[in-house]
């Protein structure tokens, strides 16, 4: 009996064992199953976007040895698109110098085209170096100078024009023309022709008015106060005549007018100067 009983109890004590064992085996084959099905979660709509723009991105980049140009840097092709062809520069045809060393326009130098557009070049007293402004004659002072040099036949004429008396003192005067080739310069310090010395009064008046612009554009800028002086010097030129078309320089003069930048005695002045022109204009 004790034996038998002794076999029941080893094969009741195995028999548990087995069953702990396949209990175990059994939860360690449903954790492996579990974990082998589990599922990749689906991407949400938001990360599908960020996704394709990161591709996007990647895709459009360029090299980083590749350098872009800058918004101040033009290309080869952008320049020769956007340039133009340069404006074809007019020569001058028409010279006059003077000079008189001691004077306080010891030079002047003016040269103009068939329309009156070019330059006058002149030398102040206690200026260093010679000043260089664009001219532009009006179309009422270009047709007396074009119908002077006319008169004169300037290039076919062998005339020098100087008297047998020598007046260098007052300065030296040289006139000249280059047309088609062609050209002649005829230097005197006076003169007995007629259409000569009208000629220089004529070149005289240009320079002076020019002159003038240059000198009330610096006092403008840099010396307000000498502007009323000024104004007093071109109401006189303009008094004696000395002046080419004073009415080529009412619009000047009514930009003056409206500069506080300069006192305004020299404001009224241009004022009245604008009234004078326009009188004496109406009158002609």
């Amino acid at each position: 009996m004790v034996k038998r009983t002794a076999i029941k109890t080893l094969l009741v004590g195995f028999s548990l064992i087995l069953a702990l064992t396949f209990s175990a085996f059994a939860q360690t084959k449903r954790k492996t199953t579990k974990k082998k099905t589990v599922k990749k979660a689906t991407p949400t709509k938001t990360q599908t976007v960020e996704n394709d723009a990161a591709t996007a991105i990647k895709k459009n980049l360029r090299p980083e040895t590749e350098i872009q140009p800058t918004s101040t840097e033009k290309t080869d092709d952008q320049v020769k698109t956007n340039s133009r062809p340069a404006a074809a520069e007019t020569k001058p045809v028409y010279f006059y110098e003077f000079s008189r060393p001691g004077f306080l326009v010891s030079k002047i130098f003016i040269e103009h085209d068939e329309n009156g557009k070019g330059k006058i070049t002149f030398l102040k007293k206690d200026f260093d170096e010679t000043v260089t402004d664009p001219l532009q004659l009006s179309a009422a002072t270009l047709e007396r100078v074009k119908a002077v040099w006319t008169a004169l036949n300037f290039l076919d004429s062998t005339e020098n024009y100087q008297t047998a008396r020598d007046y260098s003192h007052l300065g030296t005067m040289k006139f000249s023309i280059k047309r088609n080739g062609r050209e002649r310069a005829a230097t005197f310090n006076w003169t007995d022709n007629k259409d000569a010395k009208i000629l220089a009064d004529e070149y005289r008046r240009i320079g002076q008015q020019f002159v003038w612009i240059f000198d009330i554009s610096v006092a403008r800028e840099n010396q307000p106060l000498d502007a009323p002086q000024l104004f007093d010097s071109l109401d006189s030129l303009i008094r004696r005549n000395e002046i080419s078309d004073a009415a080529q320089m009412i619009p000047l003069l009514q930009k003056l007018s409206e500069d506080e930048r300069i006192p305004l005695i020299a404001r009224n002045h241009a004022r009245r100067l604008i009234g004078s022109i326009e009188k004496d204009k109406s009158k002609k």
